[in-house]
């Protein structure tokens, strides 16, 4: 099969031939049909964002596919099915603490990398294996749609968070990087669970008016500065009530400042989930006040991805019409191209702009470049 290989961080990928993937016992294989390409891609790729990745490696985090073959334990699939591959792997000899690899993206901790060392190569080819519980029923799609849904990779990070925060229907949500990829999605989402009003806080004003355009009266804009108590005085004074949760999403370039701004709005009570970048590339402290956590009982935490159950209910969400997938804009790129969809990803990253790989589908937009030579005796994945 054709792949699309990282030999080495700092190079453009190479694609070419590599053996075809076969599953055993708790995996399935799978046509690959759509796999996105995040606005940071090239970052990942560069090693600017020093994850955890080992090339040479076939990487791409989640994907549409079709089922190909399926092992002794798959009661449900079928073959010929659509499923939505999902790129977060847990080690299964731990319930209560698995460890966790993003399948052909990154890993937590050692055991996480232990764990990417099997499931190493993620969606940019013809083919991958995952694990069968990763490979969850889609049910009847257009083929058209595929596309579009492969967005489930980008909606399903801040759906994790507004399940952390045990988001109710009627509450107020402050999503801080509403302008950007994943907390444009963050908006989309929270409305779908039911939320009564939006905040959304940016310094781009043509997004944040788009972002009304598209959702009506339950948005809320905050156009911000550099000044955390002005723009938290804004926050509270958009909203027009209390905010009952903030949810981070903001890149490692944002710094503390945004963060701390928008977690302090949160109302007596109220939950704060950090799922964001910042800090991870060095940087100060987030440094919230202890008393005003104490005295103001604010629950704040944690939140890498989302549970498994997460996928399924997600699905349910697009295929009800709850959550409406007519808002992405796609822009799909040939197997071959895939170092210009990784260009034109970090050049669109506004909300629901979204560039998609399709391995092994001929489309005639936009036109291609010849694909990078490898050097001959590069190693293929899995041969090291």
């Amino acid at each position: 099969m054709k792949a699309a290989v990282l030999e080495e961080f700092g190079r453009p990928l190479c694609v070419r031939e590599v053996r075809n993937p076969r599953i055993g016992s708790g995996e399935v294989l799978v046509d690959v049909l759509a796999a996105g390409v995040l606005p940071y891609t090239a970052e990942v790729f560069s090693g600017e964002r020093r994850y955890p990745l080992e090339p040479p490696v076939i990487p791409g985090i989640g994907a549409v596919g079709r089922v190909v073959a399926t092992g002794p334990d798959a009661t449900q699939l079928r073959p010929g099915e659509l499923v939505w591959c999902d790129p977060m792997v847990r080690s299964r000899d731990d319930a209560l603490t698995p460890d966790v690899t993003l399948q052909g993206w990154s890993s937590a901790g050692t055991g996480g990398l232990a764990l990417s060392r099997y499931f190493h190569d993620g969606s940019f080819a013809e083919q991958m294996v995952v694990p069968t519980e990763n490979a969850v029923a889609l049910g009847e799609v257009d083929l058209a749609d595929v596309p579009r849904w492969s967005a489930l990779g980008l909606s399903l990070v801040p759906y994790g968070g507004l399940l952390a925060a045990d988001l109710h229907a009627g509450e107020t949500v402050l999503i801080s990087g509403a302008t950007g990829n994943f907390g444009s999605a963050g908006v989309a989402v929270a409305l779908a669970m039911g939320a009564a009003m939006v905040v959304c806080p940016g310094r781009n004003e043509t997004v944040l008016d788009d972002l009304k355009t598209r959702f009506g009266d339950r948005i809320r804009t905050v156009t911000l500065t550099s000044d955390e108590a002005a723009d938290r005085a804004a926050m509270h004074a958009a909203a027009r009530g209390p905010i009952d949760i903030v949810l981070d999403l903001l890149p490692p370039s944002a710094g503390t400042g945004p963060v701390r701004a928008a977690a302090m709005t949160v109302r007596p009570y109220g939950r704060v989930v950090l799922m964001g970048g910042v800090g991870m590339l060095g940087g100060g402290d987030l440094e919230l006040p202890y008393p005003w956590l104490m005295r103001d009982s604010v629950t704040v935490r944690g939140q890498w991805m989302y549970p498994r159950t997460a996928n399924q209910r997600l699905i349910n969400m697009i295929r009800s019409g709850v959550l409406d997938l007519r808002h992405e804009s796609i822009t799909p790129f040939r197997l071959d191209q895939v170092n210009e969809a990784i260009a034109y990803a970090a050049a669109h990253g506004g909300p629901f702009d979204r560039t998609v790989l399709l391995p092994g589908t001929k489309t005639e937009s936009p036109p291609p470049e010849p694909p990078h030579l490898c050097d001959a005796g590069s190693r293929r994945p899995h041969e090291q």
